[in-house]
């Protein structure tokens, strides 16, 4: 248990949660998508805590959507398994906006979710579908521009905010936009802290761009295929500030919006804090995805200093 998650905050989501369910099944299917994000996606689960209660259910139900569907791949044995796993929660969209039952946890609170709210079934589909074509790449399948994996990290997790934001009733052009830029930032900002770890199972660096690795010395051709090289840390390194550097700027361009934002959809717009720190953790070891203080805390820093600046930002109105 993290130390500085109090019971107080654990009470606080079910007062508001508890009276809402219908059947203690259900209430058994929300208490598991708390716990999923809670025990897989931290930083994020601080970050829905400071949301509205009433906005609360949809957002645990749609993170610990996003928990499943992310950890597909890596928890299965064989990759055909994580890839039928990624199809079965296509289908299971289609059975959940059919008003069809699934004996699953997630998928039950997904569903009264989506029966209580109006939550675009494009939005759910184009999320485990971009989950999918990525489990479909081969190793040596590495994109060709940043801008590929920008259009990833939208699929993946600019969508959670635009549903997020659904869910709340939000209806603003701005806060979209916000959102978009806020979900590209932190899921480029994500796969480059997660390098060592495709590393391992010989990814091959896949989710550094063509582009990007020609621009650093780092790619090299073998048996007429593309790869990855790490000849030089230094040269990793300068590849990976330059993807920083473009999450940062849509970090910018999330904080430019911020005076046309309405102010119930600042909550949701807070998952900019964790990208920021995570930026901020990557500068202090020079872009080094391998220096191991990347791994301490959340993301990099101390939990106690993380919630701090979370509540910081959530006082001041500000992401």
């Amino acid at each position: 248990m993290h130390p500085v998650c109090s019971t107080i905050r654990w009470n606080d989501i079910w007062d508001v949660m508890n009276g809402a369910f219908a059947s203690s099944s259900l209430r058994a299917a929300f208490s598991h998508c708390v716990q999923q994000v809670r025990n897989y996606d931290y930083h994020h689960y601080l970050c829905l805590l400071e949301l509205p209660p009433e906005m609360r259910k949809a957002a645990f139900a749609l993170r610990a959507f996003n928990v499943e569907t992310s950890r597909a791949m890596d928890v299965a044995t064989d990759p055909r398994i994580g890839l039928m796993r990624l199809v079965w929660w296509q289908e299971a969209i289609d059975k959940i906006y059919a008003s069809k039952k699934i004996e699953h946890p997630i998928a039950q609170a997904l569903s009264s979710v989506i029966s209580e709210n109006k939550i675009s079934k494009l939005w759910l589909k184009r999320s485990v579908e971009a989950r999918i074509n990525d489990a479909r790449r081969e190793d040596t399948d590495i994109p060709g521009t940043i801008d590929e994996l920008e259009k990833y990290a939208e699929d993946t997790a600019s969508t959670l905010l635009y549903m997020t934001l659904q869910a709340g009733g939000i209806r603003s052009t701005a806060a979209d936009h916000a959102a978009s830029h806020i979900g590209k930032a932190g899921g480029l900002l994500l796969l480059l802290k997660s390098l060592p770890y495709h590393a391992t199972r010989n990814r091959h660096f896949s989710y550094i761009p063509v582009k990007v690795a020609e621009n650093h010395g780092l790619l090299a051709k073998q048996g007429g295929h593309i790869e990855i090289r790490l000849d030089s840390r230094e040269s990793l390194c300068d590849a990976v500030f330059e993807m920083a550097s473009v999450a940062n700027a849509h970090l910018q361009k999330a904080r430019d919006l911020a005076r046309t934002v309405p102010r119930e959809a600042l909550p949701v717009l807070l998952q900019a804090v964790p990208a920021q720190v995570l930026l901020d953790s990557l500068r202090k070891v020079q872009f080094d995805v391998f220096d191991s203080r990347l791994q301490r805390g959340v993301l990099g820093v101390p939990h106690l200093w993380f919630q701090l600046r979370l509540k910081w930002s959530s006082w001041r109105g500000k992401y």
